[in-house]
């Protein structure tokens, strides 16, 4: 069941808007997460399957060794699972 509502479209736009952001690919998505939680406790967006999935393939991009700087291969995962997060954001 797709959200709707002005909570439902300010959660996907803002989602949005962290992804058009300049800077680090692991940072933007982690604050794509953070959001997309955010929208999913408060019950503005559903929490769909794939979404669900899509999240919990961005903990594995994260995941690093103590020490370890987040770089190339998180980075570049990070920007393919944002792209299906979008993809997927109207259906929550």
């Amino acid at each position: 069941m797709t959200s709707s509502g002005p909570a439902a479209d300010l959660a996907r736009a803002e989602v949005r808007e962290i992804m058009t952001r300049k800077g680090h690919a692991v940072d933007i998505a982690r604050d794509a997460r953070d959001r997309l939680r955010r929208a999913f406790v408060e019950g503005a967006l559903h929490e769909t399957e794939p979404l669900r999935l899509a999240l919990a393939d961005l903990e594995l991009a994260f995941d690093q060794e103590e020490g370890q700087k987040l770089g190339g291969k998180s980075a570049e995962a990070s920007r393919f699972i944002l792209r299906a997060i979008e993809r997927q954001l109207d259906q929550a």
